[in-house]
């Protein structure tokens, strides 16, 4: 079956492209999600007047994408986790951790955004990308520190004790 797809779906197209899906998906999925619409002969000519909107739509995105991706980029938070021996964590650290901890610091960042290569599950500053649009990243460091250690940011000067005489 035809459709014309109006979201952007991963794996499948952007929108306003026609792609040709199983019967069952369409009618199951992505017409009653609003994700799509049939392929006819109506719906292609009004698909060919939205693009134009759609462009516009789409380049304020990547922009407010792009804003968002300039302050978070290069960002580094904490996260504390149970460790076991031999510094292995137990479990992993997720990407709603990760969210969260970019929240603490007054960035919002949905957590299906927060791409893991790989399970964090050692201590230590780990490299993690946040795709915030198709066209735009930033890298993030994560670190993991064990639970009851609480990260100095800068030790805090002593004041010497002054004598009088």
């Amino acid at each position: 079956m035809k459709v014309i797809l109006i979201e952007e779906l991963r794996g499948l197209g952007s929108r306003g492209d026609v792609v040709n899906v199983k019967e069952g998906y369409a009618r199951n999925y992505l017409l009653p999600k609003n994700l799509a619409r049939e392929a006819t002969p109506g719906n292609l000519k009004s698909v060919e007047q939205e693009r134009k909107k759609w462009g516009l739509l789409a380049q304020k995105e990547k922009d407010s994408a792009q804003k968002a991706a300039d302050s978070v980029k290069g960002m580094k938070i904490t996260v504390q986790k149970r460790v076991g021996e031999n510094g292995q964590l137990f479990g992993s650290v997720t990407a709603n951790e990760i969210a969260d901890g970019l929240l603490a610091k007054g960035v919002e960042v949905d957590k299906r955004r927060i791409e893991l290569t790989h399970p964090i599950k050692n201590l230590g500053v780990h490299d993690v990308e946040v795709r915030l649009h198709r066209d735009v990243m930033a890298q993030i460091q994560v670190e993991v520190i064990p639970i009851g250690i609480e990260k100095l940011e800068e030790p805090a000067e002593e004041a010497a004790p002054q004598t009088t005489t």
